[in-house]
């Protein structure tokens, strides 16, 4: 068997087997600094996500720590409260400052992030338990979070491992393979037992954008990232461009319970964390009522079927028409972006019937 077959642990057993004497070898020491060097470069990666680049149990912005084993980012004030439940349940480390062992870095990847973690730790929210904002209290906080991951309250009972204080060292790694089960479940087919119903996908053609906000020394480099539920999907960066034109279509599925598609703009950063360029919400409510009202959209001729207003409670430049166009159900919306300074975004929606 090659040494390269080997799992990373065996590995380092096999090292120090031979003694330290190698670590004098600068043939070494310089390997082992640039192992440190891409363990890092690979946790950046993977913290510039969109769906990590807000903590994972309270949504605060930026988070810089992490549970290695649990393969989450977090915020300062959530890391606190990890660490108090301790390293058998969360090991807490800085994304900046610690050195990570590949074992970890390894766990972070199978998990996948925050939404895919959060699909199985959050799985099964009772009503009335409301998730911690960036503003709660610590209180609030340590209630949720000793729910979510210690007492594991909104797993899904396959998942939930009932343990004494005495036990929970083992039954841990019990619950840590049984998790990691998991995601590699969810992870290779999306239609397993406790997936939600889909009524129907929406394509979302974006267009462009318009006085975008400058983020770097004179310009940006854009890109538009869309969330509806857990899904998440991104156009391709445009670089030095605040007019980007894409007209890259992207597709999301609509589940039975949908809420608002939330858009938002980056600008994308080779050596830090992507800078947000402005946000905004699409109620998808009129489209999707008007749609399902008409049917078989085929069966009509061009017609306006519904209307989505603008008001000071939402992003819209102007009021937003559905219509049947040759056969489909289309709605463009012109968004001007939220919490910037500038910016606007030209969407074209498109609703389709699974059974299309």
């Amino acid at each position: 068997m090659n040494l390269a077959d080997l799992p990373q642990h065996f590995l380092r057993l096999h090292f120090l087997s031979l003694g330290m004497k190698g670590l004098e070898d600068p043939l070494i020491i310089r390997s082992m600094r640039d192992d440190t060097l891409e363990g890092k470069r690979i946790i950046k990666d993977l913290l510039n996500q969109s769906d990590n680049r807000s903590c994972a149990d309270c949504g605060a912005p930026d988070p810089k720590w992490a549970s290695s084993n649990i393969g989450v980012f977090i915020c300062l004030k959530c890391c606190g409260v990890h660490r108090s439940l301790g390293t058998h349940i969360s090991k807490v480390l800085s994304v900046t400052l610690d050195d990570w062992s590949d074992d970890e870095i390894d766990a972070m990847i199978e998990v996948g992030g925050n939404s895919s973690a959060n699909s199985i730790y959050e799985a099964f929210i009772p009503e009335g338990v409301k998730k911690p904002g960036p503003d709660a209290s610590h209180e609030e906080r340590t209630r949720f979070i000793r729910s979510k991951y210690e007492l594991q309250e909104f797993l899904k009972p396959s998942l939930r491992i009932a343990s004494r204080p005495s036990e929970r060292g083992t039954l841990q790694s019990s619950f840590s393979r049984k998790i990691m089960d998991s995601f590699r479940s969810s992870n290779s087919s999306k239609k397993s037992e406790g997936m939600v119903e889909f009524i129907g996908l929406l394509k979302v053609k974006v267009i462009n954008g318009t006085n975008l906000a400058i983020r770097d020394m004179l310009s940006s480099d854009p890109y538009v990232v869309l969330n509806l539920g857990p899904q998440t999907a991104q156009t391709n960066v445009v670089k030095s461009n605040l007019n980007p034109v894409w007209n890259q279509e992207l597709m999301l599925s609509v589940p039975q319970d949908f809420g608002p598609l939330k858009l938002r703009v980056f600008d994308h950063d080779t050596f830090s964390a992507d800078d947000i360029m402005g946000e905004a919400e699409v109620d998808l409510q009129p489209m999707i009522t008007s749609a399902m009202a008409f049917g078989d959209a085929g069966m009509f001729g061009d017609m306006q079927i519904g209307k989505w207003l603008k008001s000071h409670d939402n992003a819209l430049i102007t009021d937003s028409t559905v219509n049947i166009v040759d056969g489909k159900v289309k709605q463009e919306v012109s968004l001007k972006l939220q919490n910037v300074e500038s910016g606007e975004i030209e969407l074209e929606l498109e609703w389709m019937p699974l059974d299309q």
